[in-house]
């Protein structure tokens, strides 16, 4: 389960009841080595191939409603700007900047969800593998958690710069409603120079304030992701676990199919807006310490 309510759907473990088959003459079976020896089995490198590709569909997806949360969340931040509602936010945007507003930073957004994806998805089936396999006494859902929070953190290396990028794009729209907003309130004195892509607002940014720039609110990511991370991949397998036993106990008998598709997108939606609304609040001081710039240095 990924940010964007992405899913990677797993065949079923067999059943540990299942006797071993027997080798040919009778010979007693060969058990799996649990040793050194399968350590080339931890390394699932589908797991990144399609992890990347569903984080950078999904950030795709869903990047308008990530701009006017973004928004939303800034205006305390931006000069001029008045506390206004989502419905207020959609039509602000539709006005001033039409369907480009809405679309404004999704490159670097993409960007950092192929990384993160891909590092969240692989890391998190490799980290539980090994993790079964050299600490096969953890309990499930720890070792979850704790797959979540590693992948996470690794791929914040490449995402948080991308995401500092994406959201003060995202809150300058096109370059009239920036002019708009900065020439009503010069005297903020917090807002910066108006980015044409991401390659040229990356330059600028490091070339201004260097890595610190680059990387500002990383410890703010981490403090949001780690737990968002862990919270998902807990919840998702708990509601899996949950859904599993009352089949069994309410419908024993039922010839009732559902897709695991269908039940892994319901699952992971769950999972994943339970997780985000827990960590709202450390996503609010996230996106305001990295929209917040520097005292300014140039007019539009």
């Amino acid at each position: 389960v990924g940010k964007g309510g992405c899913l990677l759907l797993q065949p079923k473990k067999p059943s540990p009841m299942a006797p071993p088959a027997s080798a040919p003459g009778g010979a007693p079976p060969q058990m799996p080595d649990r040793s050194g020896g399968s350590s080339h089995n931890v390394f699932v490198w589908r797991e990144f191939v399609w992890g990347a590709l569903a984080g950078a569909f999904g950030e795709g997806m869903m990047h308008p409603i990530d701009t006017l949360k973004t928004r939303i969340q800034s205006q305390a931040v931006i000069a001029a700007q008045s506390q206004k509602s989502i419905f207020h936010m959609i039509r602000s945007v539709w006005v001033a900047d039409g369907l480009r507003g809405f679309y404004r930073g999704v490159t670097p957004g993409v960007t950092g969800s192929l990384a993160t994806g891909a590092t969240y998805f692989g890391v998190i089936e490799s980290t539980k593998k090994w993790l079964e396999v050299e600490h096969p006494n953890l309990g499930g859902h720890w070792t979850h958690f704790i797959a979540g929070a590693v992948g996470d953190t690794l791929g914040s290396f490449v995402f948080v710069p991308c995401e500092v990028v994406k959201q003060r794009m995202q809150v300058q729209g096109t370059i009239k409603s920036w002019k708009s907003i900065m020439l009503k309130d010069v005297s903020q004195k917090q807002m910066y120079c108006y980015y044409t892509g991401m390659f040229q607002a990356g330059r600028s940014i490091l070339q201004e304030h260097g890595l610190k720039g680059v990387y500002a609110g990383y410890w703010s990511t981490l403090a949001r992701d780690v737990p968002f991370a862990g919270l998902m991949v807990t919840f998702y397998e708990a509601l899996k676990d949950f859904t599993e036993y009352g089949k069994n106990a309410w419908f024993p008998h039922s010839s009732l199919q559902i897709s695991s598709s269908f039940e892994g997108l319901l699952l992971g939606g769950l999972a994943g807006g339970l997780s985000a609304y827990l960590t709202t609040p450390l996503d609010v001081i996230k996106t305001r310490l990295q929209v917040q710039g520097p005292k300014i240095r140039c007019l539009v």
